[in-house]
């Protein structure tokens, strides 16, 4: 308990000692050099402070988007304040980015850059993975075509593999069963290739027919062809 205590006085300390910065909609003057100016300011008891008389003058602004950058900019940041700006339109302050040093903002940047040539290595490696992937199955897919329908071409067989089992396609050869090697699921794709490839099937799409309509029209055709590539190869 003392400890949950403790830790909790301590992030209310944290919280009541942040600094807050309000980006002015309209010109003002320093209640302390008596300067006009019309950009940040921090209200102080006597009025709105300008940033070189509340000795913010030396930090540099970061626009709020990128939340890695910001963490560790204000982590770095031996002085740091949030910078907020009325909204006429929600009729409340609303947070624009922080006030860092420009020492901490370099930092952070170096790190998060770091950080992305690190998970751009790490997609590139994942990416050659699932390359690697893709190609198996592709091949041990067209070897299962021709074995369920050795009069099938073996650059058909290929290009038919290369089709269903193309990744984020959603097609029969991405299925749990398509990538099982499933004799349905490889049928189904030869099918659809016959339809597409050795039928008038998307001549009639064109025309205006109906999909399930000239499904019908070419099924005896597309079965025929499905015949003749069970046949073994001559």
């Amino acid at each position: 308990m003392p400890d949950r205590e403790a830790r909790t006085t301590t992030e209310r300390h944290s919280r009541r000692a942040e600094l807050v910065v309000v980006s002015a909609l309209k010109a003002w003057t320093c209640s302390q050099c008596g300067k006009e100016d019309g950009g940040l300011l921090i209200m102080d008891d006597a009025g709105p402070v300008c940033m070189a008389c509340a000795d913010l003058d030396q930090l540099v602004f970061l626009a709020s988007g990128d939340a890695a950058l910001t963490r560790r900019a204000r982590k770095a940041s031996g002085l740091s304040a949030v910078v907020v700006r009325f909204s006429r339109a929600r009729s409340r302050y609303e947070r624009q980015g922080v006030l860092v040093e420009e020492a901490a903002l370099a930092q952070a940047e170096e790190e998060c850059l770091a950080d992305e040539e690190a998970r751009a290595r790490r997609r590139e490696r994942d990416a050659e993975r699932r390359a690697a992937q893709d190609v198996d199955l592709q091949t041990r897919m067209a070897t299962e075509i021709v074995r369920l329908f050795p009069n099938c071409p073996p650059d058909r067989a290929q290009s038919i593999s290369r089709h269903a089992a193309t990744r984020g396609s959603g097609r029969v050869g991405r299925s749990a069963a398509g990538r099982a090697l499933d004799a349905n699921a490889l049928e189904l794709a030869a099918v659809a290739s016959i339809r597409h490839e050795d039928s008038p099937y998307d001549d009639l799409l064109m025309s205006g027919v109906d999909r399930q309509d000239a499904r019908d029209q070419v099924r005896e055709q597309v079965q025929r062809t499905l015949n003749e590539w069970r046949k073994p190869g001559g």
